[in-house]
């Protein structure tokens, strides 16, 4: 143990160079994990990162015990506080990051330096549980440049290098790498389920939840990440039509709409006279519920519908899902209603008086005739000063009767749930859906583009002879919303994302996003066993995998010797140089012998010049370096001494 210790304190010291990359290295790492790092601890991390590289540069001392040990008991105390456990893939991220960055207070060898590197790898890699879209995969693997480079920067007598030059080595590495890289995506069996475990359930990705409440869909509707694309077995339907069913909420306490299941053996009955056939990719919402167009007709495997043809999976959706489906764009949903109605007319008692005196009044007017009550609620909100706004005012208790006659703006939150209060109190068996409207048609792409921020609200009336009817007040107050969508509908209060260029933009890159998740993302164990059906073979195996694994790999090596062995027979440039130094050198009267090695010989030319002796001997050591120090001799050395060679004029020879 004694001589491990005295072997590690004899190491040299890293120089600036190498430990400035080891910094960005490490920089690089806390950077593809700060989006989901608590804002407090990439902050802090950051700045013991900058304050280690300023004392290291400045001071150049160690970092004192007393300093790191109460850091490392802070680090695993904050993710303990913060998460509960230091298990799991969120915490478990956040201490191995915590870790990486305290590792440079510590890091003053080449062996400390090395460990870091490899350690930040890992970290790196780590960050693809997180996000495995293309643009994250792009900065992984950018991520590496500064990891190669500390590696080189590590070798003996490396010429001093700009950041760039320094970082091209590790491009052509990369680059090289990328052909053997695709042969294993393709080729290396894999598992049925994640190796890591499951996805992170604490990043749900479509927000869309079991309940609503005025004013919790102002984050999605500003949210411009996708949610699903749909692509169509045929034209798409109109954007009228483009109702995505997520929840029907019948339950409303007042000021908060929920989702409750009303059990039954079988959903409700639909009469459909147009359907449509469909396929959604579902981005993870670590939710059981699947999007589909309304109304389903319909079930995809591993999936049940429930009686208000809501659609559930079997388990939560944790990555990205794909499925088929058809809807009714014509229908009568549930004509006749049964003994469960009444659960659609029930409103809490002691809140919002002057909404259930306005139904009530409507209801003694029109008595029976319910689409006149329904043609009077909708006139109150396209006549009676409403503003559709994303920045509304907040509402009290009595949040319909603060929003119908106070404040009067708002958005689709606002209007579906105070349309549905007045259909409840005229008498009208009403609820609210909740889901997607609209999209962006995708012409490069042929799909439907749904966002987050196309998150929209709806209502449902229950007619005589015509069931469920869908109504959406706030198309009333703001036409745009149905035909343009939200961002349109906002006005000017999204210029952002209606800049015409930034819009064809975000579509353009959407759909190569899209290759990326059907091509990598979506390339699955079922997808590689039919990796091989354009030739006939229905069913890759393991077995078949492994062999052509091996064959590739097999290639990949003859390609690499050949390279190598044609390499080899080139003339080699250190030889050349040394050669064009012998020439000079014998052209002077110092002939070298045929069993005198390069040392000897120049030694030897040394003191037949006294006047060039020390030009000779720089001209040697820098010449067993290139040949002794390095596997490969390292180019800016190398171009360095054959420029010398060719400067170097021999004057006489003394006798």
């Amino acid at each position: 143990m004694i001589a491990i210790l005295q072997r590690h304190a004899d190491e040299p010291r890293l120089d600036t160079r190498a430990f400035d990359l080891l910094c960005l290295t490490m920089a690089c790492v806390l950077g593809v994990h700060a989006s989901h790092l608590p804002w407090w601890l990439g902050v802090a991390l950051a700045l013991v990162l900058m304050v280690r590289w300023w004392q290291r540069r400045r001071h150049g001392a160690r970092s004192p015990l007393l300093l790191k040990l109460p850091l490392l008991a802070l680090l695993g105390t904050a993710v303990v506080v913060t998460y509960g456990t230091i298990f799991g893939q969120a915490p478990g991220s956040a201490l191995a990051v915590g870790l990486l960055v305290l590792k440079l207070l510590e890091s003053e060898t080449s062996r400390d330096a090395k460990v870091g590197v490899s350690f930040a790898c890992f970290g790196l890699m780590a960050a693809l549980l997180f996000d495995q879209g293309l643009l994250a995969t792009l900065v992984v693997a950018l991520g590496l440049l500064p990891a190669l480079a500390t590696l080189r920067a590590l070798e003996p007598a490396q010429a001093p290098s700009n950041l760039p030059q320094a970082l091209v080595p590790g491009l052509a590495l990369l680059a090289a790498a990328v052909p053997l890289a695709l042969l294993a995506f393709a080729l290396v069996p894999r598992l049925s389920s994640p190796l890591w475990g499951a996805a992170n359930r604490n990043e749900a990705r479509t927000g869309l939840s079991d309940s609503m409440s005025p004013g919790n869909f102002t984050e999605l509707l500003t949210d411009d990440r996708p949610a699903m694309r749909v692509s169509f077995d045929g034209a798409p339907p109109p954007p009228r039509q483009r109702y995505f069913r997520a929840y029907v909420m019948g339950a409303f306490d007042g000021f908060t709409w929920h989702y409750a299941e009303v059990a039954s053996p079988a959903p409700v009955a639909v009469e459909a006279s147009q359907a449509i056939h469909y396929q959604i990719t579902l981005e993870p919402s670590h939710r059981y519920v699947l999007l589909s167009l309304d109304v389903p007709l319909d079930v995809p495997p591993g999936a049940h519908m429930r009686r208000d043809r809501v659609i559930m999976a079997d388990k939560p959706v944790d990555e990205l899902t794909s499925y088929s489906l058809s809807s009714a764009l014509r229908y009568r949903l549930q004509p006749s209603l049964d003994m469960r109605h009444q659960r659609w007319l029930q409103l809490p008692s002691g809140f919002n008086p002057r909404a259930l005196a306005q139904g009530q009044t409507w209801r003694q007017h029109y008595r029976d005739d319910r689409e006149a009550i329904v043609r009077a609620a909708l006139a109150l909100f396209h006549d009676g000063g409403f503003r559709y706004t994303l920045a509304p005012a907040p509402l009290g208790r009595d949040s319909v009767d603060d929003f119908l006659f106070g404040t009067r703006e708002g958005f689709c939150e606002h209007y579906a749930s105070a349309f549905t209060v007045l259909m409840r109190a005229a008498g009208i068996p009403a609820r609210v859906v909740t889901g997607y409207q609209g999209g962006f048609w995708n012409r490069m792409g042929n799909y439907l583009l749904v966002r987050q921020s196309d998150a929209h609200a709806w209502s449902e009336v229950w007619l005589d002879g015509l069931g469920w009817v869908r109504v959406d007040p706030t198309a009333a107050v703001r036409p745009e919303r149905v035909s343009l969508g939200a961002t349109a509908a906002a006005g000017d209060q999204l210029d952002w994302m209606q800049s015409g260029w930034l819009e064809g933009l975000r579509n353009r890159w959407d759909v190569v996003n899209h290759w990326w998740t059907e091509g990598v993302i979506g390339f699955d164990a079922l997808r590689q066993r039919g990796l091989l059906t354009p030739f006939g073979i229905s069913d890759t195996g393991t077995a078949m995998l492994g062999m052509l694994l091996a064959l590739g790999t097999a290639l990949f090596v003859a390609i690499g010797v050949g390279w190598a062995l044609w390499r080899r027979e080139r003339p080699e440039p250190l030889r050349q140089a040394l050669r064009r130094l012998e020439a000079k050198l014998a052209r002077a009267g110092i002939t070298r012998r045929r069993s005198e090695g390069p040392q000897h010989y120049l030694r030897r030319a040394a003191r037949a010049l006294p006047s060039q002796r020390g030009e000779l001997e720089r001209l040697m050591d820098r010449y067993l370096e290139l040949r002794y120090a390095h596997d490969e001799p390292v180019p800016e050395l190398l171009r360095e001494f054959q420029r010398a060679v060719r400067e170097f004029r021999p004057r006489r020879v003394v006798k």
